[in-house]
């Protein structure tokens, strides 16, 4: 089983960026554990970051026969990109969707997910810990989904 997991604007500035909010992990270290995790798990984990909205709508509709799901942190594009909830829903794979800190304790714009509803599940609040929870989560999904 392949997982791609995509990762959305300002990401890649981890570790630096609001700490307070974010922690002090970057990127690379929290894909380094959720591959870690994916080996663990009997999965292959494929990552991407791109802080251009169209390049992740071109990564997520390639992904159809590339992966059977996705794990996505779209960052603030959650809130306003109708394109990359559109691209979920039109590549058939189940997705989750994945945030580092818990969006409904902060501004109140950051509370209103486009993506939500084509997703499975949503994992959000601790830190990059989330993506291994999310993780675990997809493959249980698509596990499950492939017995029935």
């Amino acid at each position: 089983m392949k997982i791609r997991v995509v990762n959305g604007p300002n990401l890649a500035l981890l570790g630096k960026r609001e700490p307070g909010i974010y922690g002090n992990e970057t990127l690379d270290d929290i894909m380094a554990a959720v591959g870690r995790r994916g080996a663990a798990l009997g999965v292959s984990v494929e990552t991407f970051q791109s802080d251009i909205e169209g390049e992740l709508v071109r990564y997520i509709g390639q992904s159809r026969g590339q992966a059977e799901g996705l794990l996505l942190n779209a960052g603030a594009y959650t809130h306003t990109s109708i394109a990359i909830r559109d691209a979920i829903a039109a590549c058939g794979l189940p997705c989750v969707e994945v945030h580092l800190s818990n969006v409904h304790t902060r501004e109140e714009f950051r509370h209103h997910s486009y993506l939500s509803s084509v997703c499975v599940g949503v994992v959000l609040g601790f830190g990059g810990y989330s993506y291994q929870v999310a993780l675990d989560a997809l493959v249980w999904h698509v596990r499950e989904r492939l017995h029935k």
